[in-house]
């Protein structure tokens, strides 16, 4: 959609902010499943994951689209990799609280 009013970009913008703040909810519960630290967890490839949710609910394959992203997390990408930071970030928590 292309426009020049003002009120059509507002609302592109709320609509925008709508879907990014849904998004970031399905990422903190899919982390939540995964037992990973939401900071893991990469929102472009969740959102690229809908297509695959959306086709297999149209299959009957799933119902619920968190428990699919989670069980399929590895093969969609959505778990970052460790980086340098995420190890530093674990050395220092466990310095600071002890290891569980």
């Amino acid at each position: 959609m292309w426009t020049g009013s003002a009120n059509a970009v507002q609302w592109q913008i709320y609509a925008t902010l709508l879907l990014y703040a849904v998004l970031l909810t399905i990422c903190q519960q899919v982390a939540q499943v995964l037992g990973e630290p939401l900071e893991r967890i990469s929102v472009e490839m969740v959102l690229r994951a809908f297509y695959h949710s959306s086709h297999a609910v149209q299959c009957g394959e799933a119902d619920d689209l968190v428990r699919f992203l989670a069980e399929h997390a590895k093969l969609l990408g959505i778990v970052k990799r460790w980086r340098k930071r995420h190890r530093e970030c674990s050395q220092q928590e466990s310095i600071i609280w002890g290891d569980p």
